[in-house]
């Protein structure tokens, strides 16, 4: 009887911790992982309005922000008869770099760990050290690594900036394939 009870409040318990899944997760990582989810299809699912378009660039309205942002786009390269996409949103902008660094904190414990799970792939864990930013470096950045890479995920990277532009720290959440984003940037100014 008394291995019973205890079988039941484990049932019980087991049963209530995955049913709390919104304690697990937060709309920034809710977000995340819709990004990274059609990173393999290039984000055309998540590509709306054409914004604008240059020499070897064009930028989309991105139909996926992280909560509070104040701009999401998607970027496509044309390098060497290449498309290289670059998903990026700025999620804080201030004059105050300890509240810029405090956001930048957030996003980064909201990121930290996070689980995604693709259809037809194991999942995967979102993972790097913590950086303390710096008032004296105009640009601080994470880039975090996902664990295990493989398939066309092994090319996906993504970045937390907190970077300085005209006296206003902004900070900066991308999502891209590799380094070919700043050869296809390079190449494309």
């Amino acid at each position: 009887m008394r291995s019973t009870l205890i079988t039941l409040a484990l049932l019980l318990n087991a049963t209530w911790l995955f049913s709390q899944d919104d304690v697990f997760s937060n709309k920034t990582n809710v977000a995340l992982e819709k990004v990274i989810r059609d990173f393999p299809n290039r984000f055309h699912n998540i590509r709306g309005d054409m914004i604008g378009q240059h020499a070897q660039k064009v930028e989309y309205k991105s139909t996926i922000s992280v909560p509070g942002a104040s701009y999401c786009s998607i970027w496509k390269y044309n390098v060497a008869n290449n498309e290289v996409y670059d998903w990026n949103c700025t999620t804080f902008n201030s004059p105050n770099f300890m509240q810029a660094r405090a956001k930048f904190k957030e996003i980064y414990d909201q990121i930290e760990n996070t689980i995604i799970r693709i259809d037809g792939q194991k999942p995967f864990i979102i993972n790097a050290q913590y950086l303390t930013p710096t008032e004296m470096h105009n640009m601080n950045s994470i880039s975090f690594e996902l664990l295990p890479a493989v398939n066309e995920m092994k090319n996906l990277k993504i970045d937390l900036t907190l970077e300085k532009e005209s006296n206003i720290w902004k900070v900066r959440l991308s999502v891209y394939e590799g380094e070919r984003k700043l050869n296809a940037m390079t190449a494309a100014n």
